[in-house]
């Protein structure tokens, strides 16, 4: 018997499980890349009536964070900023991650149609405006944000109107389960081999 198509069936097997984003459902999507879960509802301030269109200051979004119990978990945050360079394609920053990476969007190019679809398709309400990070700048007059129109890190004043907030938090929403196709592949190729082998034996 050949397994010629053998490694392609792993392949695509293992692809699928290993999507960098999991919707977990009750309106949660998890960044396996980074080990974070955002809400997917991106303007979810705005949603649950928090705030008339989601755009706040820098204070209120995160007490808005701060304060968010959502799915059972009370933990959720602004998104940081883990770099103080200001600039484009900074993918290793929560925000620049989503939008570069899993959004696949492009710097100075509208989100709504420049985007990875089917990660796209998993959230709502997206703002292709300004997002605040939660991470202050070096005056403490000042924080970060993220521009969804150009794709951007920059600095502004923490008392800015028109900036809205996305809320994520660290890890994982759910025990990730071991997949059935996997499973049942794997002891397919154990009884193969050992069907195999017994032939030989003969």
């Amino acid at each position: 018997m050949k397994f010629k198509h053998l490694p392609l069936l792993l392949l695509a097997i293992s692809s699928t499980a290993e999507a960098n984003l999991i919707d977990r459902g009750n309106g949660m999507i998890y960044d396996q890349d980074l080990n974070v879960t955002w809400l997917a509802d991106v303007n979810y301030a705005k949603t649950s009536g928090y705030d008339a269109d989601g755009a706040m200051d820098w204070q209120t979004a995160n007490t808005w964070a701060a304060d968010l119990t959502y799915g059972g978990y009370s933990d959720w945050r602004l998104p940081t900023t883990l770099t103080y360079n200001n600039g484009y394609n900074q993918i290793s920053q929560e925000l620049g991650h989503m939008f570069y990476t899993e959004l696949g969007a492009n710097s100075m190019a509208p989100i709504a149609t420049r985007h990875n679809a089917a990660n796209y398709g998993l959230f709502s309400n997206i703002q292709d405006y300004l997002y605040w990070s939660g991470t202050e700048y070096g005056d403490p007059n000042f924080a970060w944000y993220f521009g969804y129109p150009s794709g951007g890190y920059y600095p502004t004043s923490k008392s800015g109107q028109f900036y809205y907030a996305w809320a994520v938090r660290d890890g994982d929403v759910a025990v990730v389960p071991i997949l059935p196709a996997v499973w049942l592949l794997g002891s397919g190729l154990l009884g193969l081999l050992s069907w195999k082998r017994r032939g030989n034996i003969r």
